[in-house]
């Protein structure tokens, strides 16, 4: 079960009654993540041992921390599920608090240890969303000296906004993992409310520029299926869902288009259906969304709408918007229907907010007057993708930084050789 629909130690209720029939050691699971929740089921005599996969992949060294006293620094499992995707899709299992995770023979990346910096170089890192949080985190674990600043009045990003969805709030600690332990760290500056112009960056100084300023969704509902904008027309009302997200609420039935087909336009419909909002949910799958089949989430956010009462139309591509009168059509058929909609909220595709950085870019020839030796752009800013893969990202940077060139594949590979 993931986070979004159970809680930790959710097996308690199947599993009470063991101890009760037996004499024996009693192990159990059910994404333990806290020593607290642990310790809890212990001294209730609910089991005697705690078993805990998910949340060793976040933290292999969960026991060791424990232990020592360190709990503080435990990186807890957000029950997002992304390990369990690698099970589907045949890539190495990938987890969203745990860049390290998959990586420790093909990179040697050790999920506690990391190479001493390579030089004396500073760093900035604009954007403190995941990846560059990550970033700033490891980046000062190996002993450079960081500054981390941010437009919006806390760091966390994406992270902040979508952890505020119905039943995601366990995600924040993506967020609040990191910012804790960079608050500690001696090498390591942050600043929030601090938009920075291309001119400031060249301004300060600093050797390494890192450009982490994340992404925005699409408005025009270019996605999966829509290879061209929506033909938008009449005065129709389009949200963003960064909007949605940060309060604004839309008048009369809102229609959510999900053409991203993972766990947002879900969240989002849910969160509109609760404050009050009659809601269409749109999708050009034949199920709602179809990605979270991998996280094994499917079939529970499918309950979730229908339970609430939001409409679900699977098959159908909005294709027009006419003031309050959307136009959709059959992905089989092409049939077109219309239906009324307040508002629309696209969830679709994401662009890159690179601004800053093609201005960087923009002023190359006067990178090495101002000590500049490299600028980069790492996560959403520069391929949109799951927070997985973003905290990837700043990871994999910091990892590179001032490192001689690895192999041509940039991981070790095993080679396979038929005898005789």
């Amino acid at each position: 079960m993931s986070s979004r629909f159970g809680a930790e130690g959710g097996h308690e209720d199947y599993v009470r009654f063991v101890k009760q029939v037996t004499g024996k050691p009693v192990v159990g699971v059910g994404r333990f993540t806290s020593p607290d929740a642990m310790v809890s089921q212990i001294r209730r005599g609910v089991l005697d041992l705690i078993g805990a996969a998910r949340p060793s992949i976040a933290d292999p060294f969960l026991p060791r921390k424990i232990e020592q006293g360190r709990e503080d620094e435990i990186r807890e499992c957000i029950g997002c599920n992304m390990c369990t995707t690698s099970d589907f899709l045949a890539y190495p299992m990938r987890c969203t608090q745990n860049p390290t995770m998959g990586e420790e023979w093909r990179k040697g990346w050790h999920p506690e240890r990391i190479p001493a910096a390579g030089s004396k170089d500073t760093v900035l890192v604009v954007g403190g969303g995941p990846a560059g949080l990550e970033c700033a985190l490891a980046l000062s674990n190996r002993g450079y000296d960081v500054t981390l600043s941010d437009a919006a009045e806390a760091l966390g990003g994406r992270v902040l906004l979508e952890s505020r969805l119905p039943m995601l709030s366990e995600w924040r600690r993506v967020a609040d993992y990191r910012v804790h332990l960079l608050a500690a760290k001696a090498n390591v500056e942050t600043y929030v409310a601090s938009r920075l112009s291309a001119a400031d960056v060249l301004g300060f100084g600093f050797n390494r520029i890192v450009v982490a300023t994340g992404a925005r969704w699409r408005t025009d509902g270019v996605g999966r299926e829509n290879r061209t904008p929506i033909i938008v027309t009449g005065g129709a009302v389009i949200v963003a869902p960064e909007d949605i997200l940060s309060g604004r609420r839309p008048g009369g039935r809102v229609l959510v288009y999900d053409d991203e087909q993972y766990y947002l336009a879900s969240a989002l419909a849910q969160k509109l259906r609760e404050d009050g909002h009659e809601v269409t949910f749109v999708t050009p799958a034949s199920k709602v969304s179809p990605w979270s089949e991998y996280t094994l989430e499917l079939v529970k956010i499918q309950q979730a709408l229908m339970s609430l009462g939001v409409e679900i139309l699977c098959n159908k591509v909005l294709t027009a918007i006419d003031g309050a009168t959307a136009t959709l059509e059959c992905t089989y058929l092409g049939t077109e229907t219309t239906l009324l909609a307040g508002a629309v909220v696209p969830v679709t595709s994401r662009l890159p907010d690179d601004a800053l950085y093609t201005e960087l870019l923009a002023l190359e020839d006067e990178f090495a007057d101002h000590g500049i030796k490299s600028v980069d752009r790492i996560g959403d800013c520069h391929v949109p993708g799951t927070i997985a893969m973003a905290v990837y990202a700043g990871h994999q940077y910091a990892r590179q930084l001032d490192e001689p060139a690895g192999p041509m594949w940039g991981f070790k590979r095993e080679n396979y050789f038929r005898r005789g």
